[in-house]
């Protein structure tokens, strides 16, 4: 909901540009050209630091892939930056990264020889006592 009202004021406002400047002063040139400013910014403001922040302060969709050749472990949020723990088994290292949209300020912990302990997964192959779950009542 929030997104759909940050963008009925960016539109709003490219709206009120086009009208003041083309209707108004037949300055059609003018107007095209700081109607797609004014968007340009929002849909970087948008991209590079609010949806992020919509997400969490205010419910939202955000999408992410987890690379080819890795398994999703947890993800957690710091303060506003979402931090996403993934575990690659061919290099046995765990990647603790900072999601941020374009890549800027980034965060990235590798954690080695990692082996991430799941219940009947890895502690069962390597023969290391696994903790059983109580029975229903």
């Amino acid at each position: 909901m929030i997104t759909y009202l940050y963008w009925t004021l960016f539109l709003g406002v490219a709206a009120a540009i086009m009208a003041w400047f083309g209707l108004k002063l037949q300055a059609w040139k003018t107007a095209s050209v700081m109607a797609s400013i004014v968007l340009l910014i929002g849909w970087g403001a948008y991209y590079f630091h609010f949806q992020q922040l919509f997400v969490k302060s205010w419910g939202g969709v955000m999408s992410l892939k987890v690379p080819k050749d890795e398994l999703h472990i947890a993800a957690t949020w710091k303060d506003n930056n979402l931090w996403i723990e993934n575990y690659n088994p061919e290099t046995n290292t765990c990647h603790f990264r900072e999601y941020s949209k374009g890549n800027l300020l980034e965060g990235h912990v590798k954690i080695k020889r990692c082996n991430p302990v799941r219940v009947g997964g890895a502690a069962a192959a390597q023969g290391q006592r696994q903790i059983k779950q109580p029975a229903a009542q």
